[in-house]
């Protein structure tokens, strides 16, 4: 594979380092959620394509709240890569990896998080110039162990583990060192507000 020049992600992680993964099955859904998380000082947001009104949610949300940075999750092919930037997409995750949508980061300059569970897959990432991805599912790979594990022979490698993580065991993997940050639907599940005040209670 042909080493691209693909922005890192750094600069878009919250200081609390949590990207909420948001699912937004209607659009109407979108203000509130996303005020939600804003109210709760967690400034990020993975809008996920896995419903008919994501782009137009994105494209929302963007518009709406130009304080947070918000990215497109669930991105499996190239259109939806291309769609997603063009909806204003800070940044785009995906369940695996894909070269061509690593292309479409480039050229387009946005970080991109694909999902990579295996030395394979990692090194795969590594070839295309990319050395934060995704751990996902995280608790059915291994979660924390695995990511110890795999950060060995990968020093270059730090993760975003998700599917799995929340409240409870959150701490755990952020005094990882081989974590960048987590990800989750864990903050969306009940009082927003109150998650996130929990959240910040927890992590100091």
């Amino acid at each position: 594979m042909e080493k691209l020049t693909i922005p890192s992600p750094d600069a878009i992680l919250p200081p609390c380092r949590v990207v909420p993964v948001v699912v937004v099955r209607t659009l109407s859904e979108t203000t509130p959620l996303l005020s939600a998380l804003a109210d709760g000082g967690v400034p990020c947001a993975e809008i996920t394509f896995r419903t008919p009104c994501a782009a137009e949610a994105l494209r929302l949300a963007v518009r709406e709240f130009p304080s947070l940075c918000v990215g497109a999750g669930t991105v499996i092919n190239a259109g939806q890569a291309r769609l997603a930037v063009d909806c204003g997409a800070a940044f785009l995750v995906s369940p695996g990896l894909s070269p061509e949508i690593a292309q479409v980061c480039a050229t387009a300059g946005v970080p991109y998080l694909p999902g990579c569970v295996t030395p394979t897959e990692i090194m795969a990432a590594l070839s295309l110039g990319i050395t934060t991805v995704k751990f996902f599912p995280a608790q059915i790979y291994g979660g924390l162990e695995a990511i110890k594990a795999l950060g060995a022979p990968f020093p270059q490698v730090r993760f975003l583990p998700t599917g799995g993580v929340d409240l409870s065991n959150i701490r755990a993997f952020l005094d990882c060192d081989k974590v960048a940050a987590v990800g989750g639907s864990f903050l969306l599940k009940g009082d927003i507000r109150a998650n996130c005040r929990r959240l910040h209670d927890i992590i100091g």
